[in-house]
């Protein structure tokens, strides 16, 4: 059964078998990979705790559209599990061909103000998707929890 779960971020979860899979939507292509990142930090911990005082450019390339967001949210998830970054908005993000440019405003983590809800341990190939439909962009995403 899918849910709404952010009424800011437009993405809805999936059922999935010990996994939380993640449909998300955007006008454009920059703004779904922009909110596939947010979905998967809001189902970390809540948004509203961070403040994204510090700022971080990434890179990141594919050799398609689902690789490049998978490898776009492994290089986040990296960014949480490996520095305890949690990034909370992304000012700027450029997408050109499979070649992803972007900048991260984030907080480091702090147990007195951040809350962890969720433990997502990698982003997965399985069912990952990204096409254009008639009125916007949609991706499916999976993530082992």
């Amino acid at each position: 059964m899918a849910q709404k779960k952010s009424p800011a971020i437009p993405y809805t979860l999936i059922d999935h078998t010990a996994d939380i899979g993640i449909h998300v939507f955007g006008e454009d292509i920059r703004q779904l990979f922009a909110h596939a990142a947010l979905a998967m930090f809001d189902l970390i911990g809540p948004l509203r705790t961070i403040k994204g005082d510090h700022r971080l450019t990434v890179e990141i390339q594919g050799e398609d559209k689902p690789e490049l967001l998978v490898n776009w949210l492994r290089e986040l998830l990296y960014l949480w599990n490996g520095e305890e970054k949690l990034v909370g908005r992304i000012p700027e993000i450029d997408i050109s061909g499979n070649h992803l440019t972007a900048t991260l405003a984030y907080d480091d983590f702090d147990p007195d103000l951040h809350v962890i809800v969720h433990e997502i341990k990698a982003v997965t190939f399985h069912q990952a998707e990204v096409k254009q439909g008639k009125s916007c962009w949609e991706a499916l995403v999976i993530l082992d929890t």
